[in-house]
């Protein structure tokens, strides 16, 4: 077997609803609870646990996702009917736009725990 991701955690101030919100900007479902995790599963078969943290404060995470043409459009449609800033970089720079890396689009916005979220249409290192 080679070897692949199965599962991340992601701690969250109210899993439940950075679990929906996760859900619900990339068109996915929230799984049953698992004990303790909410998944959120994506179409390649790996899930983001949502868990409350024990921690006072969230250290925030980096998330990319891998999306076609069509699902950047629908994303990036919900992002902004959400009203959420964007930016082109990781660190919040080029706001209000996105990037074409490798001949690609690709744009950064935040979850409500101020996890950074990316949706990209190429992989990194792919050309273009």
């Amino acid at each position: 077997m080679s070897v692949q991701l199965n599962h991340t955690i992601v701690h969250a101030a109210d899993k439940g609803a950075s679990a929906a919100f996760l859900a619900r900007i990339l068109g996915l479902d929230v799984g049953a609870p698992y004990g303790p995790f909410l998944p959120v599963e994506t179409s390649n078969g790996v899930t983001l646990d949502f868990a409350d943290s024990p921690a006072a404060s969230i250290t925030p995470q980096h998330y990319a996702f891998l999306v076609s043409e069509g699902e950047f459009d629908a994303i990036f449609a919900r992002v902004r009917e959400a009203g959420l800033d964007y930016w082109a970089g990781p660190r919040h720079q080029g706001p209000g736009r996105f990037n074409h890396n490798d001949g690609g689009r690709g744009v950064y916005f935040d979850d409500p725990d101020g996890h950074s979220l990316e949706i990209i249409t190429r992989p990194y290192g792919s050309g273009g």
